[in-house]
């Protein structure tokens, strides 16, 4: 039983760090139609940057996730003023390119300013420890990782589905020009987007550094990871998602419990079996 419970705390909060990082790259690919591969890279920037902060500026850590965060949405800010707005409604293929090509240039730039090595975010005092639930002990770190997940869930949820700028985005989507002559500012939602998706990528990317190591190569280490979590979801769907993140996470935590020797084989074989029944996505909407 102890066993059990041990999966399902590691599950979860795996699952959880995946949607987090994730969310984000679903709503660019089924929001704004663009394929990000290189969202895993604003993952990374995020996590080095709080990793700086907290070793060599000494920063509280609730103060490094805040530079984190924005810090990453500065950073990209240019990037999609100058880059991906000229890929809005391009070719996936001429998206993919693009993408990659920044993936390649944030992995050189990071290796060159923060070094070739594997860098760690140090947890505060009462996130090192563990919880005593009285009849067992969790780590605090997980909980707060699954806290996380689900504010998360609820906070974006709620901006896409119960606001106005939601309404922006979706007539956006449907129909840019229309949306442009009845008064929206479709660039200005765009990039609000772009910002949004990336400041939750750096977000994850330092709360799930416990599970998910920021290393040299963590934005190609875990770039399919995260675009299979979208398509397995459906993209665009915040519940599909977090549904994909919390089955997949649940399905490689219990294989490599139980049969670590055979690595991620369980989690890509659950992909090809759930895609094989859902094309679209376990919760996708047809286009």
């Amino acid at each position: 039983m102890q066993t059990v419970f041990s999966i399902a705390i590691d599950a979860l909060a795996y699952g959880m760090v995946l949607f987090v990082i994730s969310i984000g790259l679903s709503v660019t690919m089924g929001l704004m139609r663009v394929v990000n591969l290189a969202h895993g890279a604003f993952a990374m920037i995020g996590g080095y940057i709080a990793s700086y902060a907290v070793r060599d500026l000494g920063l509280a850590y609730g103060f490094a996730v805040l530079l984190a965060v924005f810090a990453t949405i500065i950073i990209a800010i240019p990037v999609e003023r100058l880059l991906y707005r000229r890929i809005y409604g391009a070719p996936e293929l001429t998206q993919v390119l693009m993408t990659i090509g920044i993936t390649f240039c944030v992995i050189g730039i990071a290796n060159y300013v923060f070094g070739p090595t594997l860098k760690t975010i140090p947890l505060p005092e009462h996130l090192r420890g563990p919880i005593d639930l009285g009849f067992r002990s969790i780590a605090a770190h997980k909980l707060f990782a699954i806290g996380c997940g689900a504010a998360v869930a609820l906070g974006l949820w709620y901006l896409i589905e119960r606001t106005s700028f939601g309404v922006k985005l979706r007539a956006s989507v449907d129909n840019a020009s229309m949306a442009a002559a009845l008064g929206v500012r479709t660039q200005v939602v765009y990039a609000a987007s772009f910002a949004i998706a990336v400041g939750l990528a750096a977000f994850g990317g330092v709360v799930g550094a416990e599970l998910l190591p920021i290393e040299p190569y963590y934005a190609l280490r875990y770039m399919v990871t995260f675009l299979v979590v979208v398509s397995v979801g459906g993209a665009g769907s915040i519940p599909g998602a977090l549904l994909a993140c919390l089955l997949l996470g649940g399905i490689d935590t219990t294989g490599r419990y139980l049969m670590p020797e055979y690595g991620e084989f369980f989690f890509y074989l659950a992909v090809i079996v759930i895609v094989s029944f859902f094309p679209r996505g376990l919760l996708g909407k047809a286009n």
